[in-house]
């Protein structure tokens, strides 16, 4: 009878093995459980008992177990959706309590925070934790998705509200948070009753970073707002798309025509992903010019006629727009580079690489500003001549009014079309950039004060002493709360005095962690400032969820 008994629940320990590797499969891939029905070998009964079946075609464990169910042996057959659900939420918090395990044992950890509308259009916050996992020999930077946090109050209290209430729940110090990354809402990121806001009031030492993406993103956007002209260009570039795209008809004349890229519609999230869009009228604006004219000659719809007669007479013979298209695809494509690195899904990237990037853009744009009008003008002028039309810029109209008495003839000196359009359109827009990146930005020139001298490791080999202990005693105050302070600055010095001899071909901050990790603690005030730094986030990327996820 012992035996017998055994030899049951061997079978049933086995049956169960083999549900819950179906289940792991299929949630892993996101797929659809439950079809239309819930009974084995009928048509549409979902992706889970589809896989019971192909399973128990080949395994005699399940095809026993298929065969008891049918034959209404047993009374159990864990089949059913109940059964399903409970052992998705079991899994579930399984990897939950690992990760939480992790960060516990990482100590210090980054709350990264973002806000999307799911398919039933309720408000949830996806909750990404950030932290040094040095749980292995080789230690790395991990960010874990947690959960979705499903939200009522948007204000800063309620989402701050909710942020604590979950790392309560789920058993973390707040003390222990050194980084927070949220995206460029107002309610998020802003200077008053926001979510960075009260966190740092419970917890000065949850050092906040701006996401370089979002911040890259809307310094673009502050180009476009503050200048008519560029409002007038990336209209005219969505028209273009518009007008092909709102028919299948329009579109094969469209391919008929271009044989290369195809037009793009604009993002309205991405803005530097509209080099895409830009692109590809710029490389072969001389057949969508072609394919807009064919497209009037055809089409019978009066308003479909003019629409595209004004684009290709009037908007693509532009010589203003010409050398527009060739601004802004230069512009754009850096921009768009540096966001491509910011949101690399190598997590071992950190805030000096960031700082780099948007120090290079910067000097790109010192440099554009002085010689890229030049260039964009010849470039310009090359399109012109491919397309037949004269480079020339449209002369606005004078406006000649009464001089008063105190007035002198220089105050009617008028700019020709090229300065102007240099002046009113070149000038402003990177003007506009250089002071919107300047602005949004400024919290990465706090963090480099802080941490700089922990960044560049090539430069620290050579500080001196007096200059190295001055960034260690700022690094410990700004790192202490509550009388209590993560390393002991004294130390720090001591020990990075004695680090910057022994490590020599390390170029990485992560190079740096990893080689301190296998030191078994020689130098503990070094590494967790080294921890900490690397903790903190870049960009909160990670955290966007697609919507209906």
């Amino acid at each position: 009878m012992q035996l017998q008994i055994n030899k049951e629940r061997q079978h049933w320990r086995q049956v169960l093995t083999r549900i819950i590797s179906i289940v792991k499969a299929l949630a892993k891939n996101t797929l659809a459980f439950r079809g239309d029905d819930e009974k084995l070998y009928v048509e549409s009964n979902g992706l889970f008992l589809q896989m019971i079946e192909m399973v128990a075609e080949f395994d005699p464990v399940m095809e026993e177990h298929v065969r008891r169910c049918e034959a209404r042996e047993s009374q159990y057959t864990y089949f059913s959706p109940k059964i399903q659900n409970e052992l998705i939420e079991t899994l579930a918090n399984e990897v939950k309590r690992s990760i939480i395990a992790k960060v516990k044992h990482a100590k210090y950890f980054s709350v990264i925070l973002d806000c999307t509308l799911d398919a039933s259009h309720q408000e949830q916050m996806s909750l990404v934790l950030r932290c040094l996992d040095d749980s292995t020999d080789t230690p790395k930077v991990e960010e874990y998705w947690v959960e979705f946090l499903k939200v009522d109050d948007t204000s800063g209290l309620g989402l701050s509200s909710e942020l604590m209430n979950v790392l309560t729940r789920v058993g973390l110090d707040i003390d222990d948070i050194r980084g927070q990354g949220y995206d460029n809402g107002s309610n998020m990121s802003g200077r008053h009753k926001v979510v960075q806001k009260r966190l740092l009031e419970i917890n000065p030492r949850a050092f906040y970073i701006p996401c370089g993406c979002h911040s890259l993103n809307l310094a673009l956007v502050d180009i476009e707002e503050c200048c008519p002209k560029a409002k007038s260009f990336f209209g005219v570039v969505q028209r273009i798309y518009t007008l092909f795209s709102s028919s299948t008809k329009r579109w094969k004349n469209f391919k008929d025509k271009v044989s290369g890229l195809t037009v793009k519609p604009l993002s309205h999230t991405r803005w530097e992903s509209h080099v895409e869009s830009v692109k590809a009228i710029k490389e072969q604006i001389v057949h969508i010019r072609d394919a807009l004219l064919d497209l009037a000659e055809v089409v019978e719809d009066s308003k479909t006629k003019s629409d595209a007669e004004t684009l290709a007479l009037y908007d693509l013979e532009s010589f203003e727009f010409l050398l527009g298209i060739v601004i802004w695809y230069n512009l754009l494509r850096t921009i768009n580079t540096v966001s491509k690195f910011i949101q690399s899904e190598d997590m071992d990237m950190d805030i000096d690489i960031a700082i780099n990037l948007l120090q290079g853009l910067d000097q790109f744009l010192d440099e554009f500003r002085e010689e890229g009008f030049a260039s964009s003008m010849n470039e310009a002028k090359q399109m012109a001549s491919e397309m037949g039309i004269e480079p020339k810029f449209q002369e606005k109209r004078i406006i000649r009014r009464k001089k008063q008495f105190d007035e002198s003839d220089n105050d009617n000196v008028t700019r020709s079309g090229e300065e102007s359009f240099r002046v009113e359109y070149f000038l402003f827009i990177i003007d506009q950039a250089r002071s919107s990146l300047q602005v949004r930005f400024e919290q990465f020139k706090q963090y480099q004060e802080i941490f700089g001298f922990l960044l560049n490791l090539e430069k620290l080999k050579s500080e001196p002493l007096t200059s190295l202990m001055k960034s260690c005693m700022e690094l410990q105050q700004f790192l202490s709360h509550d009388g209590r302070s993560d390393i002991n600055g004294d130390e720090l010095c001591s020990e990075l005095m004695v680090v910057r001899c022994y490590l020599t071909n390390e170029k990485r901050t992560i190079d740096m962690l990893q080689c301190l990790a296998k030191l078994n603690g020689l130098f503990p005030n070094t590494y967790i400032a080294y921890k900490i730094l690397l903790t903190i986030p870049v960009t909160v990327a990670s955290a966007v969820i697609p919507s209906g996820s």
